[in-house]
């Protein structure tokens, strides 16, 4: 059984410590120097636990701040968690505006440190490498870092490496909303192919259409909890009552 879960996790909990600076002039500053900006703590993510099998695609439903991205991230392993664990069994590649590249580098060289990372040999990588960056439309710009890239073309890049570079588990956070419509009907294109079978998708999306296409199971979060997990119908009853 255990060899058929692609993430384990385990009551895991993540807080972020943030500031509210409010002496936001040169006069506020002066007058406050011995008042501290003041600090929150801020739960995004309360005492979880879920599994997702190896080959399911699963939808990430809830409003705003309701902890998605950074369940994604633990999930990815970008961010450690504050209590409890997740077990990884495969690749992972995480496309949310290109975390997990490095924008310091240029696009050719974040394609080799991510197929790097994925576990494919230098050799590998140039086999696929024109096709990655053909696939993301970036051939003008593939000796640009890619700091200077907009938001889309980052996405691109990182749906493009996963696709070709043949990531074993994908997050994709609001890939269908990013590019233009010609990226997002190849992006559509790559889930309806025979590419999609035998991966592990967790897709967050505010398109019910979209969760409801591609997913056979579907999670509702809420403030920071899992309040659903199960059948995509329920968890999307769950999403739009809390939308009224």
């Amino acid at each position: 059984m255990e060899d058929k879960i692609a993430i384990k996790a385990r009551n895991i909990s993540k807080t972020f410590h943030i500031s509210e600076d409010s002496h936001n002039t040169v006069k506020h500053r002066l007058f406050n120097l011995f008042n501290p900006p003041k600090s929150r703590y801020v739960p995004a993510v309360k005492n979880m636990s879920l599994e997702i099998m190896k080959g399911e695609c699963i939808g990430l439903l809830g409003r705003n701040g309701c902890g998605k991205s950074t369940l994604v991230k633990i999930l990815a392993g970008v961010y450690p968690t504050d209590s409890g664990y997740v077990n990884i069994n495969g690749s992972t590649m995480l496309m949310n505006l290109g975390v997990g590249m490095s924008h310091e580098l240029t696009a050719r060289e974040n394609v080799y440190v991510s197929g790097s990372v994925l576990g494919l040999k230098i050799k590998e990588v140039d086999v696929i490498f024109d096709e990655i960056i053909e696939f993301a439309e970036l051939r003008e710009f593939v000796d640009t870092k890619i700091k200077f890239f907009s938001s889309g073309m980052v996405a691109r890049l990182a749906f493009s490496i996963a696709v070709k570079a043949g990531a074993e588990i994908m997050f994709l956070d609001e890939i269908f909303a990013v590019g233009d419509v010609k990226f997002q009907e190849k992006a559509v294109k790559v889930f309806e192919s025979s590419w999609i079978e035998g991966k592990t998708v967790i897709l967050v999306s505010h398109s019910m259409e979209v969760i409801r296409k591609y997913c056979n199971r579907a999670a509702f979060l809420k403030k920071g909890e899992l309040v659903f997990i199960g059948d995509t119908e329920q968890a999307i009853d769950h999403y739009m009552l809390d939308n009224y």
